[in-house]
């Protein structure tokens, strides 16, 4: 079924020349005809990371770059792949982050698991067969910690809530008013799986590799003030009640 049904692949990149051309041929080598990569850049990018791209794409129909110049960070990046994505005809969505700290050939195993009927797959890096490197210890704790916090205060129970390696089908994302996701940073993967909660998903292990990117005190405070308005703001997230 992988090879019938059309897969795109939204990673927003930005600076990340050093490893862009390995990711992209990562993603093509896989033996998937009917996988796309739609990395999305604004003008935070700085470096040859939008060369490189356009190079890889000459020729390749399967890449599409898309230059978002309305971006309002990282996850406004995230939501117009999934708008593009959906209107070129998307059967399933997997949003990865760049610069290899998702590795693209754990790839195939979102793609079974789609195969096998679920709406949405987590990526975990805290259960068996996961794990993180080159994160900073304080990261650690926040990602583990987050997690205990949001599941008591959301009712979930998954293993990791902010990992931003996952995979949904159509239905899904086409389902969800993405203009009413409230998140612009860390909390944005937790408020899907709360959305999701219900459906038929499943988590993966994934290992993640850090980068140097810092956390800010007050980026914390933001997603832990979106953690407890989420329960209110659901009404405004599905276009139907049942999907």
């Amino acid at each position: 079924m992988s090879n019938t049904c059309k897969t795109i692949i939204v990673m927003p990149v930005a600076n990340e020349a050093e490893t862009m051309a390995q990711v992209i041929d990562d993603i093509m080598a896989l033996p998937y005809e009917n996988l796309y990569y739609y990395p999305v850049i604004d003008d935070y990018s700085k470096d040859d990371t939008e060369k490189i791209i356009r190079r890889k794409a000459e020729g390749n129909p399967r890449i599409k770059l898309i230059y978002y110049k309305e971006s309002r960070g990282v996850i406004s990046c995230y939501l117009e792949g999934y708008r593009q994505a959906l209107l070129d005809g998307a059967d399933r969505i997997i949003e990865m982050d760049g610069g290899l700290s998702h590795d693209p050939k754990q790839i195939p195993m979102y793609m079974d698991k789609l195969d096998q009927g679920y709406d949405c797959v987590w990526g975990s890096r805290f259960i068996k067969g996961g794990g993180v490197s080159d994160l900073p210890l304080y990261r650690r704790i926040l990602s583990s910690g987050g997690t205990i916090l949001a599941n008591l205060v959301l009712g979930t129970r998954l293993k990791d809530m902010t990992s931003g390696y996952e995979a949904f089908q159509r239905h899904v994302l086409e389902n969800i008013n993405l203009d009413q996701i409230m998140s612009t940073g860390h909390m944005y993967q937790t408020e899907l799986r709360y959305y999701c909660r219900n459906l038929n998903c499943i988590e993966v292990p994934i290992h993640y590799v850090g980068s140097s990117t810092g956390l800010k005190l007050q980026t914390v405070i933001e997603a832990l003030e979106i953690l407890f308005k989420l329960k209110k703001h659901e009404r405004y997230i599905w276009k139907k009640q049942s999907i």
